[in-house]
C-alpha cells in the first residue's frame, strides 16, 4: 500500500509558503507507517521544534490501473476521506536549504493521520466540496476541492504514468490555505461538509 501526496495544489496555499505554482502534479510518498487511524493519538516527536498540520481529501483507490485516461480515471475510486498531512517544517526547511531529500520531514510515523471513508455518490458534486479542520473548536482551514489546481481525476491520471495504483493506495490531494504549527493539548476535528470525518488529540 502507497501513500502518495500532492503538494502545492491549492494557489493560495503556494502563496502562504512563497512557492511557485506547479505546472504538473508534484507529489511525494509517505510509507505504510506514516498512517495513524482514527481514534489513535499524535504523539509529538522529539526530533522536531514545528511540525504542522495541512488537511487534506484523501481518495482510496479500488483496483489496478496504470497508464489511466483522465476520462476513466473516476472509475478507479469509490471512497474519498480526509487525511492530515504532517510536515516537520524545520527539517524540511533544512533539507531544502542543503538540497536534499525531505522524506524525514514527511514520512515520520505516524504523520498521515487518517479518518473515515464515506462513498463520494453521498455528494452531489466532488468537485465542488467544502471541507475544513477545526483545532480546539476554532476553523483554521477552510477550503473547497473547486479551487485545486489540478482535479481527482488529473491526479490520477498522471501519477499512475509514472507509478502503478493498486488496491487500497491512499492519494492526498493537496491542502488548502491556513496550514499551521500543531502544539502538545490541541484537538483536531476535520469535516467534509457537515460530516465529521477525523478527530485526533496531540499528546
Amino acid at each position: 500500500m502507497k501513500i502518495i501526496c500532492i503538494g502545492r495544489n491549492y494557489v493560495e496555499h503556494a502563496k502562504e509558503l512563497n512557492n511557485p505554482l506547479p505546472e504538473v502534479p508534484i507529489f511525494f510518498l509517505k510509507p505504510e507507517t506514516a498512517l495513524l487511524q482514527k481514534k489513535q493519538p499524535f504523539f509529538y516527536p522529539e526530533f522536531s521544534e514545528d511540525i504542522h498540520y495541512e488537511t487534506e481529501i484523501v481518495l482510496k483507490i479500488k483496483k489496478v490501473g496504470k497508464h489511466i485516461q483522465e476520462k476513466f480515471a473516476h472509475t478507479y475510486y469509490d471512497e474519498i476521506g480526509l487525511g492530515i498531512d504532517l510536515t516537520a517544517r524545520d527539517l524540511q526547511s533544512n533539507c531544502k536549504k542543503k538540497g536534499l531529500p525531505w522524506e524525514i520531514a514527511k514520512g515520520f510515523d505516524g504523520s498521515a493521520p487518517l479518518g473515515k471513508f464515506i462513498n463520494k455518490s453521498e455528494f452531489e458534486n466532488i468537485n465542488d466540496l467544502r471541507f475544513s479542520l477545526k483545532v480546539n473548536g476554532e476553523i483554521r482551514q477552510d477550503g473547497n476541492t473547486k479551487d485545486m489546481i489540478f482535479s481527482f481525476d488529473k491526479i490520477i491520471a498522471y501519477v499512475s504514468q509514472f507509478l502503478t495504483l493498486k488496491i487500497g493506495d491512499l492519494i492526498f490531494t493537496g491542502t488548502p490555505e491556513g496550514v499551521g504549527p500543531i502544539k502538545i493539548g490541541d484537538h483536531f476535528e476535520a469535516f467534509i461538509e457537515d460530516k465529521r470525518m477525523l478527530e485526533i488529540d496531540i499528546k
